[in-house]
């Protein structure tokens, strides 16, 4: 027997009755998926070079992140568009599906296709923080939520304007502590903590 999931949040357990160019399987079984935090967490990360990116993707799905954004900010050295954009999203949708498959989880989180800074702060945004070195202001100060986004920076994280127009569309700023993080750490650091204390 094996089990399968959709992303409708089961598990079904079925018997693999043929295997070819495709598998034919009867379903013997659905129960629910109790895997699933708590805390709704959406990732808005500034766009990382190369396997960091993917990396990054994989780790914040096993950790449960519901939904990532790839934001294309002042800093960001990749650069997409086009055909390129296009196929690096699918392929970092299916880096998201295989972390579900590892990580036990049959809710697919939502893969969005990367976006300028601008129109993503013009978004509403329900307990929106954005990591800043320089913040006063921990979790631990933060009012419990079981909704929240977490804006990253890219390599060299977000300029100083980019803090201020982030704060000026209603997000807190947050330090994780007193040394800087690299943005694949500060990332995962962020959203352990969030679970942690308002999640799973």
């Amino acid at each position: 027997n094996v089990t399968l999931f959709n992303g409708d949040g089961f598990n079904y357990t079925a018997k693999v009755l043929q295997v070819k160019k495709s598998c034919v399987v009867e379903l013997l079984n659905k129960e629910e998926n109790p895997s699933e935090s708590k805390l709704n967490l959406t990732l808005a990360q500034g766009v990382a070079k190369g396997e960091k990116m993917d990396f990054l993707i994989q780790k914040a799905v096993e950790l449960g992140v519901n939904k990532i954004i790839p934001i294309l900010s002042e800093r960001c050295v990749v650069k997409l568009s086009g055909d390129k954009l296009v196929k690096r999203t699918k392929h970092w949708q299916k880096i998201v599906i295989s972390a579900c498959e590892q990580s036990g989880r049959s809710v697919i989180p939502e893969m969005v296709s990367p976006i300028g800074l601008d129109e993503f702060l013009q978004q509403p945004s329900v307990n929106g923080f954005v990591l800043h070195h320089r913040s006063e202001q921990t979790l631990l100060d933060m009012a419990v939520a079981n909704k929240a986004t977490i804006l990253i920076g890219p390599e060299g994280g977000l300029s100083g304007a980019e803090i201020v127009q982030a704060t000026q569309a209603g997000y807190q700023s947050l330090l994780l502590g007193s040394r800087v993080l690299r943005t694949e750490t500060a990332s995962l650091a962020a959203i352990a903590n969030m679970q942690l204390l308002w999640g799973s």
